[in-house]
């Protein structure tokens, strides 16, 4: 592999600095990617076994993902194919050694936006980084959501009946983390790090989960009693 020579980094719309999960599970190659790609600008979380990077894919949110196939406990696609069965959307690069047309099919097929054979160009890899961001960050995203569609750049809902409502900035971001991951229950301490760094009283959670109900219905959003909450029931 060649050096990677210096470039300006991709800068994320919504925060300072794209969030990158890095899985691989050799060492020197995982130190040499995450120096890289934090060298580029990017904030990375390192995983170097299957079920850890499925793990890190189902409790925090990337902005793309670069995964090795050859993975110990589990394997690298089907860390992948569980990830989006569970609704995670990340686009992820994957890296393997098997490279054959056939291996490169498999992987698209399975949930991967691009592939890479083993052993890579440096260069390569940031461009094809580079080129992951840019798509996942210039597309419209659009997400499902109990009676409707969430059309997340404009913070609209469009519900059923016709009728578009339009949410605040907090409510589009504790809507959006709830329906990334429409299986999962979150606990409000973790929506509250999440969805709102700056407060410190889980009841702000409560506060907007509330207004997403007076605005949306209470089927938005379901209470799991003793933990948290979830995405309402999809029909």
């Amino acid at each position: 592999m060649t050096p990677a020579r210096p470039g300006a980094p991709y800068t994320s719309s919504m925060s300072d600095r794209a969030r990158i999960l890095l899985v691989e599970d050799d060492v020197r190659l995982a130190q040499l990617l995450d120096q890289l790609l934090t060298a580029e600008g990017y904030d990375t979380v390192l995983a170097r076994d299957g079920q850890r990077a499925l793990h890190e894919g189902l409790t925090q949110q990337f902005d793309a993902i670069v995964l090795d196939r050859g993975l110990p406990v589990l394997e690298g696609l089907d860390v992948l194919t569980r990830l989006r069965s569970r609704g995670v959307l990340t686009p992820a690069l994957v890296l393997s050694a098997l490279s054959n047309p056939a291996d490169r099919v498999e992987g698209l097929d399975r949930g991967a936006e691009d592939y890479l054979g083993k052993p890579f160009d440096i260069d390569e890899l940031l461009a094809r980084v580079r080129a992951l961001l840019r798509r996942h960050r210039t597309s419209v995203p659009m997400v499902a959501v109990p009676g409707g569609t969430f059309d997340v750049a404009s913070r609209t809902v469009s519900t059923r009946t016709g009728q578009d409502v339009m949410l605040s900035e907090r409510e589009a971001a504790l809507l959006e983390r709830l329906a990334r991951r429409p299986n999962q229950v979150f606990e409000r301490e973790d929506l509250l790090a999440e969805v709102f760094p700056d407060a410190d009283d889980p009841g702000v959670v409560d506060t907007y989960v509330h207004y997403l109900r007076k605005k949306l219905g209470r089927q938005t959003v379901t209470t799991i009693r003793g933990i948290g909450y979830r995405l309402g029931a999809l029909s």
